[in-house]
């Protein structure tokens, strides 16, 4: 059986900030799209789309969702994503809103990224996934955030 090597904190940061470098390179790219706030893309059950994040990305937003006082995800019966706020229908972590929240865009807002202007940063996020230690490849956005806050408790709770 092979040992698995634990990522100190410091090697976990620097991953970390390599997938907020590719959100920054995305946003760099000179790719007309426009989000109009609508939130459809943040209605999954209108949707039937979930987004898949990769570890990297569901630490970050379990991060954000974490320094914004929050421990755990809220339920959600009406299919809409737990970060969006239902009094005000804006993003609550939008500054570290995963890849595919990025990248999905609705037909009005110039539809989604083709696959083809953004596989390099796919790619990237996929390495740094693999340097995390993540077998098991991109998840659903609620799970892989779940997982992630109750990996960033676990800490905490190891450090007390």
């Amino acid at each position: 059986m092979r040992k698995r090597h634990l990522l100190s904190v410091q090697e976990e940061t620097a991953l970390l900030r390599e997938v907020e470098t590719v959100y920054e390179e995305l946003a760099n790219r000179p790719i007309e799209r426009f989000c109009l706030a609508r939130t459809n893309c943040c209605r999954f059950k209108l949707t039937g789309e979930i987004p898949y994040v990769t570890r990297g990305e569901a630490l970050l937003a379990a991060r954000a969702w974490r320094a914004s006082g929050r421990k755990a995800l809220e339920q959600t019966s009406d299919g809409r994503c737990p970060f969006l706020n239902p009094s005000d229908q804006r993003c609550r972590i939008y500054s570290a809103r995963p890849f595919a929240c990025r990248t999905h865009f609705c037909a009005a807002a110039g539809g989604p990224y083709r696959r083809s202007e953004v596989l390099d940063l796919i790619r990237h996020l996929e390495d740094i996934d693999r340097r995390l230690h993540n077998q098991c490849g991109p998840r659903p956005l609620v799970t892989a955030v779940t997982e992630a806050l109750r990996k960033i408790t676990a800490k905490e709770n190891g450090a007390r």
